[in-house]
C-alpha cells in the first residue's frame, strides 16, 4: 500500500503532513478516515498561542467539542518538536477524539503525555501565519483536508 499524507488547506496555502501510523496507527486511521468524510473542512483553529501550539479539529470552534469516537492513547518517546503533529485530549488519556495540535516550537514538556501522529513536511509557514488567540478575534480555518498519497 501507498504511504499517504495529510493535506490541509488553510487560507494561505496548503500544510502538507507525513503521516506516523508506525507511533499511532489508530490515530492515523481515525484522522484519515475524518479527513475524507470532510469532518475538518471549515474548521478553525480555536486555540493558537505563539512559541506553544496552533489547536483545531473542534466541530464547536471552543475547544468542547469532537467527532464522538475516542482513541485510546498511544503514547510514544517520538518529541514535541516544531512541527508536531500531535492530538489535544481531556484528562482522560483515553479521550483525543478529532482535536488535534500543531506545535509551533519545542514543547518537551508535552512528550510521553500526548499522542504524536504526524509532522509537517512542508507549509509550516501557512500555521505560523494563523491569527493568534484563545479564541483568536478572527480564527483562520482549514479550507479543506485531503488524504493523498506521498
Amino acid at each position: 500500500m501507498a504511504e499517504e499524507q495529510l493535506v490541509f488547506t488553510l487560507e494561505g496555502g496548503d500544510v502538507v503532513i507525513k503521516l506516523r501510523p508506525d507511533l499511532a496507527p489508530k490515530h492515523v486511521e481515525q484522522i484519515t478516515k475524518l479527513a475524507r468524510d470532510g469532518f475538518y473542512d471549515g474548521l478553525t483553529f480555536h486555540r493558537v498561542i505563539d512559541g506553544f501550539v496552533a489547536q483545531g479539529g473542534c466541530p464547536n470552534g471552543n475547544g468542547m467539542g469532537g467527532s464522538g469516537t475516542n482513541i485510546p492513547a498511544e503514547f510514544s518517546a517520538e518529541p514535541h518538536q516544531r512541527g508536531t503533529m500531535s492530538m489535544a485530549r481531556a484528562a482522560d488519556p483515553d479521550s483525543a477524539s478529532s482535536q488535534f495540535f500543531i506545535c509551533l516550537d519545542d514543547v518537551p514538556y508535552l512528550d510521553n503525555q500526548y499522542t504524536v501522529w504526524g509532522e509537517v513536511v512542508s507549509g509550516m509557514e501557512h500555521v505560523d501565519a494563523l491569527p493568534k488567540g484563545e479564541p483568536p478575534a478572527k480564527p483562520g480555518k482549514i479550507v479543506k483536508a485531503s488524504v493523498v498519497e506521498a
